[in-house]
């Protein structure tokens, strides 16, 4: 039996005047899957998330979430279906930890005993009485995260009736955070995805997307050009062809990782 995807994308495509940041693209994506969106700078990454998760309107085409198209769907009935983390918040209010997470809990859904359990799960224990701006970048991020997840969350590891039929977006989710919490923040992801749930994350380092993604989608001047699962995407020529690199690609456990090459050493330089 073929199963529908949840959220397709049809002819959509996005532009600023006379500028096309994202040509006409067709694209599924299915429950259950983790999906990673990689490409250089500007090459329209985020674009074409907010086009999916609805927050941008397409110069043309449609998305369908759940088979219903994402324009007729009310902010509240998004709300119950998809939560997005963007790629930066800020706040100008001195919100505490546990104030800035319980934004996230949907009404009746707030309890400090939920929201203890969202900040262990992103390893901020104990961090609810600290005030936001007092945090670093990668501790505000996971705070963030931990709001997200509330706005969603169906027990500990997203399970229960009606995941399959969420969504979690996640724009560069690891840009602030050292490589432990990088490692975490995204098996919590993966989590989500063995749950039900559908998962598209956005991420630079092409080593971690190799590690987490089922489907890797490359993104190259607002075309996509390359989807498949990380061994057939990520080859030595395509990161030429797409990042301007000529770096050795190698394979463990066959999953690709990206040795760049040696840096130049540029004589007569001083620091």
């Amino acid at each position: 039996m073929t199963v529908a995807p949840l959220i397709e994308a049809r002819g959509v495509s996005v532009r600023y005047g006379p500028r096309t940041v994202l040509a006409p693209t067709d694209l599924a994506i299915a429950a259950g899957a983790t999906t990673v969106i990689v490409g250089p700078n500007g090459a329209g990454k985020t674009t074409l998330m907010r086009v999916l998760t609805g927050e941008l309107a397409p110069s043309s085409g449609s998305v369908r979430f759940g088979g219903a198209d994402i324009a007729t769907l009310s902010a509240a009935a998004l709300a119950r279906r998809r939560a997005v983390l963007p790629q930066a918040t800020r706040l100008s209010f001195p919100f505490t930890v546990h104030e800035v997470v319980r934004l996230g809990c949907p009404a009746g859904r707030d309890d400090p005993t939920r929201i203890a359990a969202l900040l262990e799960r992103v390893d901020l224990a104990g961090f609810g009485d600290r005030y936001y701006q007092q945090l670093s970048g990668g501790e505000q991020q996971r705070v963030q995260l931990a709001r997200v997840l509330a706005q969603l969350d169906i027990g500990r590891d997203g399970a229960g009736k009606g995941a399959a039929r969420r969504a979690l977006f996640l724009d560069e989710p690891t840009s602030s955070l050292d490589i432990r919490h990088q490692i975490a923040v995204l098996e919590i992801a993966r989590t989500y995805a063995a749950a039900g749930w559908a998962v598209l994350a956005i991420l630079h380092d092409l080593n971690m997307a190799a590690m987490f993604a089922d489907r890797i989608l490359v993104v190259d001047r607002g075309r996509i050009v390359a989807d498949g699962s990380p061994s057939a995407v990520i080859t030595a020529e395509l990161v030429s062809r797409v990042f301007g690199v000529h770096a050795d690609i190698g394979a463990r456990d066959g999953i690709p990782y990206v040795l760049p090459p040696r840096p130049v050493r540029l004589s007569g330089c001083r620091v």
